[in-house]
């Protein structure tokens, strides 16, 4: 059985294919609403992540531009 030869070309094209798959997960997390149940520290917990979040894909999507270039 051969194996495919490792190549950057093939290892950069399946990164950016699986960072299109981790922001498109992130945007589906961001839009979720907030439970209205919770208050207080939770909901400024819940708050922080859904900012950390939008912030962490914002950063992914810089780096899968530049990978693309």
């Amino acid at each position: 059985m051969s194996r495919k030869k490792f190549t950057t070309i093939d290892a950069a094209d399946r990164l950016m294919r699986s960072m299109e798959v981790a922001i498109n997960n992130m945007i589906d997390e961001v839009k979720k609403p907030v439970d209205p149940e919770i208050t207080g520290s939770a909901r400024k917990a819940e708050l922080t992540s859904i900012k950390q979040t939008a912030t962490d894909c914002k950063e992914l999507i810089v780096e899968r531009q530049r990978l693309e270039q």
